[in-house]
Formats: C-alpha cells, structure tokens, sequence
C-alpha cells in the first residue's frame, strides 16, 4: 500500500512537472518572449540609426552651430501651443475605433522608439531613454532638416491644397516608426505649422534657403521642447513608476 502511494505521489508529481511546462510553453508565454525579442530589436536598430545621424551632426558641425545660433525665442514660444494643438487632436483622433493602433504598443513599447521607452523586459530596460535622449538631441539637427527638405522645400511654388496634403504625409510617415494612427495624423497640425514657418521665411526673403533655414529651426525647437517635457516624465516613471 505505501509502495503504491509512493509511485502514485511519483506520477502526480511528474503529471504536474509536464503540466507547468506546458502552460509555460503555452501561445501566450511564446507570444511575450517574442514581443520582448522584437522590442528590443527595434530600440537595437533604432539606436543605430540615431548614432549614425548623431555622427552626422558632429560632422557637419560647422552647419549645425549654424543652425543653432539661428534659434530664438519665438521659436520655442511658437512650439508650445502648436504642441498643445497636436495633443488636443490626438485626443479627440484616439476616440476613433481603430486609430489608437500603432505596432511599437503591439509589441510592448511606449511612447516613440526614438526614445527608447519600453515595457519589454520586466522593467530592465528602463534605462534605456537616459541613454538614447542625449543621442537623439544630438541627432535633431540633421533629422529634422531631412524632414524639412522632403516635406517643405519647394511650398512656395505649390497650391495650398497640395501643401495640406504634404503635411498630412509628414504626419502619417509617423506612423512607420510605431506611434499610434491618431498620433501620427495629429502631427499634421505641426505639418501645418512648419508649412506657415518657410511660407512666411519665403515672402520675407524670396530665398528657399532661408525659408528651409526658418522651417528646420521652428522643427528643432518643436522637438527639443517635446524632450524638455519627456525628460521629467522619463525620471519620475523610471523611479517611481
């Protein structure tokens, strides 16, 4: 009798090993180590392309100082209601079934990859955007002038429909680096605003280089007050969240 109560204790033991291995094989414990996988593949690769455009910076250094010196205080002033603008109609574009989807929350991000802010990892990863932040400023100057030369460069000789249209791109190829569908069609609103930026750099001077000039620098201040506003939020989540 205790003999059989033995080998029945073995087999329910062993019963119980196969069980916890499968339920921790199961679909949907793949399917969180997979997404862990991706999300840090994704801030992998971005970090690349940030340091590369960061070199880039450094090495046009000359232009970038330029650039800078170029900024004044309309241009941050300017940045804080068109932000605000961008928000309010993200809030009201993410009560729309189907547009607060983006594949970088699919995958256990948050916010912008660019920042490197994820959920994968149980939490290891969230000093991640203390060392992406400082490249990324770095990087600013030569992303947003590329943005600018797609999207702005050349407003003046295009109607005002077609300049719409141009800001509505600028704001869905957002969308390809994971933010969510109404985020990405709210930046329209900024689209709008740096259009204004060179049109108006443009009728001063009937110079496309200065109005490109105008347009980068009101993008970079947009930006860099986006991080000057993250990075507190950043720090408290990464404490205390």
């Amino acid at each position: 009798m205790h003999r059989r109560s033995g080998r029945s204790y073995v087999r329910s033991f062993e019963r119980d090993s196969v069980a916890a291995v499968i339920t921790r094989s199961s679909p949907v414990a793949l399917a969180l180590t997979v997404t862990d996988v991706l999300s840090v593949a994704v801030l992998a690769f971005v970090g690349y392309r940030l340091v590369k455009a960061a070199r880039i910076t450094i090495d046009r250094r000359h232009r970038t100082i330029r650039l800078l010196r170029g900024l004044r205080v309309r241009h941050f002033a300017l940045a804080v209601p068109v932000w605000l603008g961008v928000v309010t109609a993200y809030v009201a574009l993410a009560e729309v079934p189907g547009l607060d989807v983006g594949w970088w929350y699919a995958i256990g991000g948050d916010g912008n990859p660019a920042l490197g802010s994820t959920s994968a990892g149980g939490g290891a990863l969230d000093w991640l955007p203390f060392v992406f932040i400082p490249v990324l400023a770095v990087a600013l100057p030569v992303l947003v002038e590329s943005e600018e030369r797609m999207f702005r460069l050349g407003a003046e000789t295009r109607s005002t429909a077609a300049n719409l249209r141009r800001a509505l791109w600028f704001g869905l190829v957002h969308a390809v680096v994971g933010i969510p569908i109404a985020a990405a069609l709210a930046l329209t609103v900024g689209g709008c605003y740096l259009t204004q930026r060179y049109l108006g750099a443009w009728r001063a001077t009937r110079s496309r280089d200065a109005a490109l000039a105008e347009s980068t620098r009101a993008h970079l201040a947009y930006n860099l007050t986006i991080l000057a506003l993250a990075v507190p939020l950043l720090v408290y989540l990464a404490l205390w969240g």
